[in-house]
């Protein structure tokens, strides 16, 4: 499900009374925990946070006139879904994150290649998010992206 919505507040103000208050709160989390550089915006009918063009010009390989992804948040039919290439493009990160999640919420991690759905606003966990969002710097993000995803392209 994606929106039309042209801000973040448009987007948020757009939902179900359900998932405004969880989406607000990881809005929080992430703006208060992502180092330096990275931009919020809404990015494929979500709030996106994207590497911007006055950082890496290139932008995305596969619409360089867009700025580089690298999280997204959005409110899916079923669940809310964080979105967060780092996960997709390191296994270390990947590792790691699926180690600490049980430590946080009892139930089994439901996870994609990059999104981890959260079907259950209770069980999200603000405080592992928070530090996923400290693990990669906007430059470790870029090297990554060209060392494991642009060069294959």
């Amino acid at each position: 499900m994606t929106s039309d919505a042209k801000s973040p507040e448009e987007y948020i103000n757009s939902l179900p009374e359900d998932r405004k208050e969880a989406i607000k709160q990881l809005r929080k989390t992430i703006n208060a925990n992502l180092p330096k550089g990275f931009k919020e915006t809404m990015s494929y009918g979500m709030i996106g946070y994207v590497v911007p063009h006055s950082l890496y010009p290139d932008g995305y390989h596969c619409s360089p006139e867009l700025p580089l992804p690298f999280m997204n948040l959005a409110s899916q039919k079923n669940y809310i879904a964080l979105y967060h290439s780092g996960v997709y493009a390191d296994k270390e990160l990947l590792a790691w994150f699926v180690g600490e999640y049980p430590k946080y919420v009892s139930k089994k991690l439901d996870m994609g290649k990059s999104c981890v759905r959260f079907k259950k606003m209770e069980d999200i966990p603000y405080k592992l998010i928070g530090e996923l969002c400290r693990k990669m710097t906007v430059d470790e993000w870029i090297a990554l992206y060209e060392k494991n995803i642009k060069k294959t392209r």
